[in-house]
C-alpha cells in the first residue's frame, strides 16, 4: 500500500531542508518526482546525486507568487508526465525577521505562502478532481498549532516572525477546506506539521528544544519520510482534512 510507482508528484520548495528528504522519500518509493524550486540552479547538486542513485526526479523552476509560473508548472508536467498523483506544498517564504519588520514583509511573505499556496493548490487540485483521485500534502509547522515560546529564544537575538505563524496557522484550516472542496471528486488533502529541525544551531536553543520534546532531540533528515508516504500512498486512502504533528511530542507535552 505504500508503493508509489508509476505516480507522478510535484514537490515545491525542493532545496531546501523539508524539500530534500520529502524528494527522496517519495522518489525511494518509485515516484517520479518534479521538484521546483525559485532558484533553479540549487537544484543542480541535489539532482544529480539523486539521480546516481537511480531516483526518477526532474527539476523545474517555479516562482508561487505569480500564477503564470503556477500555470506553466502545471502545463509542463501534464505534457511531460501526462498526469499528476502526488503535490506536497513545502515552498515558503520567511522575508521577516520579527515583530518590528516592515509591513511590505508581511505582504511579500502572504503573496507566497498564503496567495500563491492557494493558487497552486486550485491549478493542480482541479486537474486531481478530473482525473478522481490525487493527494495534496501541505507542509505546516507546530508554529501554526501553538505559540511562540519566547523561553527558548532567551539571550540568543533571534526574531520570531508573525507572518510564519499566521500562514502555518492558515495553512490548516485551508487543508480542511480543500479536503471537503475536493474530497467528493476523490482528492484527499492533508498537513504535516514538524517541529524543530537540528541544524547546528545555538547549542543553548538544542537543549531548551530538546527539553520540550519526547525524544530529547529535535528532528534529523529523515524523520518527515514516513509520514509524507503515508499521506502519498493508498495507506491513507480514507485520511483527508487532517493534520500531523511530527514533533517528537513537542505539542503533546
Amino acid at each position: 500500500m505504500f508503493d508509489l510507482t508509476g505516480r507522478v508528484a510535484v514537490v515545491t520548495g525542493g532545496a531546501g531542508l523539508f524539500g530534500r528528504q520529502i524528494v527522496e522519500a517519495l522518489a525511494e518509493a518509485g515516484a517520479t518526482v518534479v521538484v521546483t524550486s525559485r532558484k533553479l540552479d540549487s537544484l543542480a547538486k541535489p539532482c544529480t546525486a539523486w539521480r546516481e542513485r537511480g531516483l526518477t526526479v526532474h527539476a523545474a523552476q517555479l516562482d508561487q507568487s505569480s500564477e503564470a509560473s503556477v500555470l506553466a508548472l502545471r502545463d509542463n508536467v501534464l505534457t511531460e508526465h501526462g498526469k499528476l498523483d502526488v503535490l506536497v506544498n513545502n515552498a515558503v517564504l520567511r522575508p521577516m525577521g520579527d515583530w518590528t519588520s516592515d509591513a511590505a514583509n508581511f505582504a511579500q511573505s502572504m503573496a507566497v505562502n498564503a496567495t500563491g499556496l492557494f493558487i497552486i493548490t486550485r491549478a493542480f487540485g482541479e486537474h486531481m478532481a478530473q482525473r478522481g483521485s490525487g493527494s495534496i500534502i501541505n507542509i505546516g509547522s507546530i508554529q501554526g498549532m501553538v505559540a511562540a515560546d519566547y523561553t527558548l529564544y532567551e539571550g540568543l537575538n533571534w526574531g520570531s516572525p508573525p507572518d510564519y505563524f499566521f500562514h502555518k496557522g492558515g495553512m490548516i484550516n485551508f487543508t480542511r477546506y480543500v479536503a471537503a472542496r475536493l474530497g467528493p471528486k476523490g482528492v484527499r488533502c492533508n498537513t504535516i506539521s514538524p517541529g524543530g529541525f537540528f541544524t547546528n544551531q545555538d547549542p543553548r536553543f538544542v537543549e531548551r528544544y530538546n527539553q520540550r520534546t519526547f525524544f530529547n532531540r529535535m528532528a534529523d533528515d529523515t524523520d518527515l519520510k514516513g509520514a509524507v508516504i503515508y499521506l502519498a500512498s493508498d495507506a491513507s486512502r480514507y485520511v483527508t482534512g487532517i493534520n500531523l504533528p511530527v514533533d517528537g511530542g513537542y505539542t503533546a507535552k
